[in-house]
């Protein structure tokens, strides 16, 4: 009897298909990159990429110098240490694999299993090199399969030692410079071929990571590197233990030298350029400069150069003082020109940016815009003398005005906005609550901490110039979110725009009619008109102004801020001292209004004079800026105010009316009643 042949259970069979079809669609797979890698033929293993910066016109305005830094030598050339060193460091199996280590992959898979991450890698020297050389460091699946394609062509057309000679001299080394010639004279100021076994060593612990290995940055990590370093050359018998101690106890001696960047168009401003692409692209500064990509930015470089030359044409060029200055298209958020300091060769210290400093009264809007929110108008009344408020805890505050100057009588909001009134400040933050100006603050996007104290409405809180730029940005847009930012575009190395920003307006979080109305008000500071007890804050600079602009300027003893809008450009600058020394000179004091002052002036020179957008629902009333009520002939001042419909004054000054002379020199009949002047004085205006 014939015996049946026992088949294998259905199951089985299905896995073992499904197994063998995985197989030879590796297989297929396999075949395709080497086919496709031969047709392709060999890769240059030089690489001339260097990241470029452009305005927003797409003129080039930098460029990353890594190519200038950078010295092809042979690899007989080079030291052997360092040759032992790389080996045993970044590929142990570099000589015995074909590009790719599998076992090294197998075990960094597992790890990243167990770990739950990435963090584990298994690049072979021909990946790091095809990476190095034409891709980008983003860890897609695209660039994985591209990089696949590289080291097949590297490892197909060139020998190991001409890979490893282009590897050592591509890789990064840090401070611009690229390859081990290169890094051997920035660090030693002697060849490759001349770098003892503890230079060597030191030098191939860097690539794993330019700021964080350099000697020159961090001493400790440079020297546990070098040592983990060591210990595998003596674990492979490259050296011996008397070699080891030796290197590990030399003490190395660097070249003493500044990092040289040459003078390039806003280098602060390209410096956060390269932060933010760094973000976006989820990928190191550092590999960033030197991949070729073309960074598309916001700046004009117009703008720029008239913010630098109103900064250094302002500031008497012997003082410590430091600036930090914005501005932005309050539409969209674009930075159109940005300095973080005085001088970016002595301190790339970023002060319009990473600074945080106290906001002084440029902070008040925030709480003004929350009081028009909450039944204020422009003509409410509060009195402007010295006041002690006794807090929840017990304690007692007891605030005071600029030079101890009080109105000792009732001003309005439009008066307190314009002299800067520090006593009508707290006293709205103590009636409105201090919590709901801490909510008020986070929909202008504050994400710094703000102090929850009545001082807050004084501005106790320290921010940065860019936070406080934007957050007038939104006042100038009419109330929409706005992001700061410096990158319109990213093209990739080989000419793909792999980033575009959106064009979409941003949310609507804040009223337009209450936003328009504290933009009127934040005029005031430039108008003689409401002078009271004291000058308008805008005094120093209004004569210089042709134009209208809505502003607050502020200080602290140590600060001195100046931020301003036009409908188009909205613009801040701040000026103090790094170590917050006290501002003592009247002169300094006046920097950041006139830096501001002369820049917007520059700014808008030739172009059209707009005015704000009105809302409907708005009504507009002259006003008696001393009294609040409606002006009418016979009052010596009068400034057209901005109010939501139903809100405006009813009532007509009554206090200049009863003089012998109005303000056009005409005599009052005698014989006409009071009812008879008011109607008169209504159809004459």
């Amino acid at each position: 009897m014939k015996k049946k042949k026992r088949r294998l259970p259905k199951s089985l069979r299905i896995i073992s298909k499904l197994a063998i079809g995985i197989v030879g669609l590796l297989f297929i797979g396999l075949v395709g990159i080497y086919l496709t890698s031969f047709l392709l033929g060999p890769p240059s293993l030089t690489n001339e990429l260097n990241t470029v910066y452009y305005d927003h016109t797409g003129e080039v305005i930098g460029k990353e110098k890594g190519v200038e830094n950078r010295q092809w030598i042979e690899l007989d050339e080079m030291s052997p240490d360092v040759i032992n060193a790389t080996l045993i460091t970044e590929d142990q199996h570099f000589y015995d694999h074909h590009g790719f280590d599998y076992k090294r992959i197998a075990g960094a898979v597992l790890k990243n299993i167990q770990s739950q991450s990435l963090s584990e890698g298994a690049s072979t020297l021909t990946q790091q090199l095809a990476r190095n050389l034409f891709l980008s460091h983003e860890k897609t699946w695209d660039r994985k399969i591209k990089e696949a394609f590289y080291t097949v062509r590297l490892e197909m057309y060139y020998s190991k030692e001409e890979i490893l000679e282009g590897y050592l001299n591509t890789i990064y080394y840090g401070h611009g410079a690229y390859g081990i010639e290169a890094a051997s004279n920035y660090f030693f100021n002697k060849s490759a071929s001349e770098l003892d076994l503890a230079e060597a060593s030191m030098l191939t612990g860097i690539p794993k990571g330019p700021t964080y290995y350099s000697p020159l940055n961090d001493e400790d990590n440079a020297e546990n590197r070098q040592t983990q370093i060591l210990h595998l050359m003596l674990g492979a018998d490259m050296i011996t233990e008397k070699e080891f101690e030796i290197a590990n106890e030399q003490e190395l001696v660097y070249i003493e030298q500044q990092e040289k960047k040459e003078k390039t168009i806003g280098p602060y401003f390209q410096d956060i350029a390269l932060r933010e692409a760094s973000q976006i692209l989820d990928m190191d500064m550092e590999s960033l400069r030197s991949s070729g990509y073309e960074i598309h930015t916001t700046l004009d470089k117009e703008l720029q150069k008239q913010l630098e030359d109103s900064i250094d044409h302002t500031m008497n060029s012997s003082t410590e003082l430091e600036v930090g200055a914005l501005s932005l298209d309050p539409d969209s958020g674009a930075i159109r020109a940005l300095v973080g300091g005085r001088d970016y060769a002595k301190s790339p210290f970023n002060r319009a940016v990473d600074a945080k400093r106290m906001a002084g009264s440029t902070f008040k809007p925030f709480l003004y815009y929350l009081a028009l929110e909450n039944g204020y108008t422009a003509t409410t009344m509060l009195d402007s003398k010295p006041t002690t408020f006794e807090l929840e805890n017990g304690e007692v505050y007891q605030p005071s005005n600029f030079n101890d100057y009080y109105a000792y009588e009732p001003i309005t909001l439009a008066q307190a906005i314009a002299l800067s009134d520090n006593i009508y400040a707290v006293k709205t933050n103590m009636f409105l609550s201090v919590d709901k100006l801490l909510d008020t603050a986070k929909t202008f996007g504050f994400t710094s901490d703000l102090p929850a104290v009545p001082s807050l409405a004084l501005g106790t809180a320290s921010v940065s110039v860019k936070e406080m730029v934007t957050a007038y940005g939104m006042i100038a847009n009419g109330g929409h979110t706005i992001d700061g930012h410096a990158i319109e575009k990213i093209v990739g190395p080989h000419g793909k725009t792999i980033f575009k920003r959106e064009k979409d307006k941003g949310e609507a979080v804040l009223d337009p009619k209450q936003t328009f109305i504290l933009t009127d008000l934040m005029t005031g500071m430039f108008d003689p008109k409401l002078n009271g007890y004291t000058a308008v804050t805008g005094s120093t600079i209004a004569d210089e102004l042709t134009r209208t602009y809505a502003g607050k300027s502020g200080s602290t003893n140590a600060d001195s801020w100046m931020i301003g809008f036009s409908p188009r450009l909205v613009t801040g600058v701040w000026a103090g001292y790094d170590d917050n020394r006290p501002i003592q000179l009247v002169a300094e004091t006046t920097y950041a209004k006139k830096i501001w002052g002369s820049f917007m002036e520059s700014a808008h020179e030739g172009l059209p004079h707009e005015g704000f957008d009105t809302p409907r629902g708005i009504v507009a009333v002259p006003i008696d800026p001393a009294t609040g009520m409606r002006a009418t002939p016979y009052c010596d001042v009068s400034r057209i105010m901005y109010f939501e419909a139903g809100t405006e004054p009813q009532s007509n000054c009554m206090e200049h009316f009863h003089g012998d002379q109005h303000e056009h020199g005409e005599e009052q009949d005698p014989n006409k009643g009071t009812l008879e002047q008011l109607f008169d004085s209504l159809f004459s205006w």
